[in-house]
């Protein structure tokens, strides 16, 4: 399997037709298409570890999701349930987005040509400064935490959250 990320920035106008398009685009082109607020992601790293982590779950039929896209946003956003993993996801109005796009090579490119059409380009994907705050609190960040390690482990930190999903299970 094949995949690939693609972020930048989209006006939803109402969530739910949006999502409706997304699945419509993912059913016909035979691929997976995971949404995420980029806002709460913390670089390119933070995004294969959970694509690996969710596909490896599913290889060893732990997974807790049906669907490999929300298994997908279940490790990416360190949360154990579900319902706690869609505080990860977009919602109506002003977005910085990332689409994780899941299949063959082939399908992907089509859904990667689609989605791109749909997003003002931005570099939302990697870890800055601005994001710190929402990610401290979407993944539990302790103060203490950041002055045993520094604020530059942040990154590592949240890769240790997606880790630790398994461990909470």
């Amino acid at each position: 399997m094949h995949v690939e990320f693609i972020g930048g920035r989209i006006f939803i106008e109402d969530l739910k037709p949006f999502l409706r398009t997304i699945a419509d685009i993912s059913k016909t082109n035979n691929c997976t298409i995971q949404a995420l607020n980029a806002d709460k992601v913390a670089g390119e790293k933070h995004l294969q570890f959970a694509v690996v982590k969710a596909c490896r779950a599913f290889v060893q039929e732990r997974n807790a999701a049906k669907d490999i896209g929300i298994e997908i946003m279940r490790y990416a956003s360190g949360k154990r349930q579900i319902e706690e993993a869609f505080s990860m996801g977009v919602r109506q109005g002003q977005n910085n987005i990332v689409f994780i796009v899941r299949g063959e090579a082939c399908s992907v490119s089509s859904c990667m040509d689609i989605l791109k059409q749909m997003l003002v380009s931005a570099d939302v994907i990697k870890y800055l400064p601005s994001k710190r705050d929402e990610i401290i609190i979407q993944f539990g960040i302790t103060a203490d935490e950041i002055t045993v390690v520094g604020e530059q482990m942040i990154q590592e930190l949240v890769i240790e959250r997606v880790a630790l999903v398994d461990v909470l299970k």
